[in-house]
C-alpha cells in the first residue's frame, strides 16, 4: 500500500508543478486548483483506507494517531501562513541577544542581492557593526551626515596615519563645530555588503563620541530602509 500511496503523491506533485501556475490571475478556483484539491483529497482517503486495514479492532489508536497527523499538518500550515509575523518576532528576539549593532543578512533577498537587516538599539538610534579595513567597530547610523565620519582613534585601529592629517574641514558635531580631516577608508563590510574606496573623515581628537555611517556609505547601497524598529540596507 505504502508503494500506492508514493504513485499518488508523485502524480499530485507532477500535477501541481504543470498546473500551479494557472491561477495566478486570482484568489478564486480554477481548474487546476480543484484537480491539486481533489488529488489531495483523494490521497487522504487513501491514507484513511490504509489506516482502517491496518489498524482493524484498534479504532482509538488509529484515531490517536490520525489527530497527531492532522495536528501537525495544522501546525506546519499556522506556520506558513504566519511566517512574516513569525520573521518578524524573531528579528526582535535575535536584536535583544546579539551584540549592539550585529545585523542578519535575509535570506530571501532578491537574485544577485545580499540584504542585512539590524534592529534599533534601546538609545533609539541605528548602529551598525562594521568592519573597517578589516577592525571591527561600531559606526552610527545617520544621514544627516554626507560621509563617514571617523573619530581618531577608530582611524588609528583602521590603519589610517592620523599624525599626517590635516584637519581643515569645518563640521558640526553634536559638542559643536569642530575640523576633521578628508581621508578615504579603503574597505567597510557589514555583514555580506562590502564597499571599497570609500570617502570618509577623521574627526579631531577628542571631539566626536561615536564614529557615524554617512551618505558616502549609505548612497553607494543599491537601497536602505527605516521600517519601525529596523534598518534593512542592501547592495
Amino acid at each position: 500500500m505504502l508503494g500506492w500511496l508514493l504513485i499518488v503523491l508523485a502524480l499530485l506533485a507532477a500535477a501541481f508543478v504543470a498546473l500551479g501556475g494557472a491561477g495566478e490571475g486570482g484568489p478564486g478556483l480554477d481548474a487546476g486548483k480543484i484537480i491539486y484539491i481533489a488529488g489531495m483529497g483523494a490521497l487522504v482517503l487513501l491514507y484513511l483506507w490504509t489506516l482502517a486495514g491496518d489498524y482493524r479492532g484498534r479504532a482509538s489508536q488509529a484515531l490517536a494517531h490520525a489527530a497527531i497527523w492532522v495536528g501537525l499538518a495544522l501546525l506546519l500550515l499556522t506556520g506558513y501562513a504566519f511566517r512574516g509575523e513569525i520573521r518578524t518576532a524573531f528579528y526582535r528576539v535575535a536584536g535583544e541577544v546579539l551584540p549592539p549593532g550585529h545585523g542578519l543578512e535575509e535570506p530571501d533577498a532578491a537574485a544577485g542581492e545580499r540584504s542585512v537587516r539590524m534592529r534599533r538599539q534601546s538609545s533609539g538610534h541605528f548602529v551598525a557593526r562594521a568592519e573597517v579595513n578589516g577592525q571591527t567597530m561600531s559606526l552610527l547610523v545617520d544621514t544627516g551626515a554626507s560621509t563617514v565620519v571617523l573619530k581618531a582613534t577608530d582611524a588609528a585601529r583602521a590603519g589610517i596615519d592620523t599624525s599626517s592629517l590635516s584637519f581643515t574641514v569645518p563640521v558640526d558635531t553634536a559638542n559643536g563645530a569642530t575640523f576633521a580631516a578628508p581621508a578615504r577608508v579603503a574597505r567597510i563590510a557589514i555583514g555580506p555588503i562590502v564597499l571599497e574606496g570609500v570617502e570618509a573623515l577623521v574627526a579631531k581628537p577628542g571631539t566626536l563620541k561615536e564614529s557615524l555611517l554617512g551618505m558616502s556609505f549609505l548612497r553607494r547601497l543599491r537601497s536602505y530602509e527605516f521600517s519601525g524598529d529596523f534598518l534593512t540596507i542592501r547592495g
